[in-house]
């Protein structure tokens, strides 16, 4: 509750700046048009587009009311069928997401990190902090598709590759979720992948089983399993609030629905770099031609779309 009322309160304030700043220009506007001042009213124009962008971004975010939008997020990223192609596009997307949350004036950290065989990675957990990271992300769960030629290809086919996406909202300190050590099984083991050679000589990687829900969690990306335990049980945290509140709702079934196999014809959002360039989300029908720009982490126009359809609008 915390966090939410403070996301409200910002909110308040947010409207209450523009309003305000609405009445200088207000009052601006009438002493240039009495003046004849062409300069201040050209400036004037522009600095009332810049406000009319502003209210759209925050009229928008009044789409993201559930509780548990304001909170940080729980990225996963898990490369799917395609094998080294695979592993590639989940590092691509890890890197797309990084972008997106910088250039949002989001904070990411790399809680667990599991390399490819060849290139990219096999999987990949971020930790996204920042007021609202939550209620954007969630639009980007399900599975991604890449099409292009393979770098990996000495014959230059065009190859196909799927890489899954989930978001959890991080659960804080002020909302109970028991982790009853008997409903715990945590084994260790030796890391393996491009972690140095320190990490593959101690059992340092950790993984934790709640039984009762059967959610598997495992974490090497620290050398201490004291670390890495600590850090596989805020992520378990995190799923097993995530699943008790969809089994309350009543929403498993949907959820699970979107959490279809890593395969051809289960994609929520297809990119394609040749034979043409082209990104289009299946959902929504949201599409652009800039595909280097996607890339690069501008993913905002996706998200609004998915959201404002989410809420009929």
């Amino acid at each position: 509750m915390g966090r939410q009322a403070r996301s409200l309160k910002e909110t308040i304030l947010a409207w209450e700046k523009l309003h305000h700043h609405l009445g200088e220009l207000r009052e601006l506007w009438q002493m240039a048009t009495e003046e004849g001042d062409e300069g201040t009213l050209k400036e004037l124009e522009v600095e009332a587009d810049r406000l009319v962008v502003q209210v759209g971004d925050l009229e928008f975010r009044n789409l993201l009311s559930d509780v548990d939008d304001p909170k940080n997020a729980i990225l996963e990223i898990n490369s799917g069928a395609g094998g080294t192609e695979a592993a590639d596009w989940a590092g691509m997307l890890m890197r797309m997401y990084t972008r997106w949350a910088e250039r949002s004036g989001f904070e990411t950290e790399v809680m667990d990190l599991q390399a490819g065989d060849e290139a990219g990675i096999k999987s990949a957990t971020l930790e996204v902090r920042g007021n609202y990271a939550y209620g954007y992300l969630k639009a980007e769960a399900g599975v991604h598709r890449l099409v292009r030629i393979s770098p990996f290809d000495s014959n230059s086919r065009r190859h196909t590759s799927f890489a899954s996406v989930f978001a959890y909202p991080e659960v804080g300190e002020d909302l109970e979720i028991e982790l009853k050590d008997e409903d715990l099984k945590i084994d260790v083991y030796r890391a393996g992948g491009a972690g140095g050679q320190h990490v593959n000589k101690t059992s340092s990687a950790v993984r934790i089983t709640h039984l009762p829900t059967g959610i598997v969690v495992q974490c090497q990306n620290e050398r201490s399993q004291l670390k890495n335990k600590g850090t596989g049980l805020k992520i378990l945290k995190a799923r097993v609030y995530q699943h008790f509140k969809l089994e309350e709702q009543k929403k498993i079934d949907a959820v699970e629905s979107t959490k279809k196999s890593i395969e051809f014809g289960s994609q929520i959002r297809s990119y394609v770099f040749q034979p043409y360039s082209l990104v289009k989300d299946v959902r929504t029908g949201h599409e652009t031609g800039n595909v280097q720009a996607v890339m690069d982490g501008e993913l905002d126009g996706f998200i609004k779309a998915f959201l404002l359809q989410a809420k009929g609008g």
